[in-house]
């Protein structure tokens, strides 16, 4: 599948730079019905993914942008293939010109990803992964940063809003490592946990386009990932979905344990 992978991150990469990039800084927005924002460079991103990748592999695609009713059908009736697109991972980023948003899509099979490219067109940065066959940062493989910090020096990236309480006043008031970030592209974050530039990672409640690609891309990087209440993270709900990750195993299971004990 390593041809379909290419051929993968040339179809987002060109996606990017036609549909969303020319209107970056330009675009007006609205909200949907949940509050989130939305924009017309996130629905042609969607309009030409859904075009392009059914040609590269014939199955449905799941996109943040469709009704919930039409996502929940396509995810309950098609465990044998379907793409997830997020076609813009960051939207309030895009909106408000902070430079740091992406295109994510995974190719899922039984409930699982198989492959999976996270692009960030300002930076020129395409993270991809093969389930088996490793993962990579614009052909070089993942992890680049291999060294692991003790749990007290580590960074980490963390979204509070959506915690329980009590571990986000933990977290507030006496953190266990040394220094936080949350930049509002979940998809990104995963990949930066990949690449060792984050080592440790949390967030409170994401949606399978959020994790499906990043998960994979984690993985393959020879990192870890469970839910705040589960070991198993593809055994939880996938509408809405806590992730606690690290790439060194050793530093997720000491996070994972602090996390519980004080959630």
């Amino acid at each position: 599948m390593l041809a379909m992978l290419d051929s993968l991150i040339r179809v987002v990469k060109s996606v990017a730079h036609t549909e969303i990039m020319p209107r970056y800084l330009k675009v007006a927005h609205d909200r949907k019905n949940d509050g989130s924002l939305f924009t017309q460079a996130d629905l042609a991103a969607q309009e030409s993914l859904v075009t392009t990748l059914s040609k590269l592999y014939d199955c449905p695609i799941l996109g943040e942008e469709m009704a919930e009713s039409r996502q929940k059908a396509l995810w309950e009736n098609h465990h044998d293939g379907v793409w997830c697109v997020d076609p813009i991972d960051g939207t309030s980023n895009f909106v408000h010109g902070i430079p740091y948003f992406a295109v994510s899509v995974a190719l899922m099979r039984g409930g699982r990803p198989v492959l999976g490219v996270v692009y960030d067109p300002v930076a020129d940065e395409a993270f991809s992964a093969e389930r088996g066959r490793g993962a990579w940062l614009n052909g070089v493989q993942l992890p680049i940063m291999t060294s692991s910090p003790d749990f007290a020096e580590a960074i980490a990236a963390v979204d509070l809003k959506r915690l329980p309480e009590k571990l986000a006043l933990a977290l507030g008031y006496r953190p266990p490592y040394a220094s936080q970030r949350n930049f509002g592209a979940s998809t990104l974050e995963w990949c930066y946990v990949a690449s060792g530039r984050f080592n440790l990672y949390l967030h409170g409640g994401q949606k399978l386009w959020d994790y499906a690609a990043g998960s994979l891309i984690l993985e393959e990087a020879g990192g870890r990932c469970s839910t705040l209440e589960q070991d198993d993270f593809w055994a939880a709900p996938p509408w809405k979905r806590s992730v606690v990750a690290g790439l060194s195993p050793a530093l997720f299971y000491e996070w994972r344990a602090w996390l519980r004990e004080h959630r």
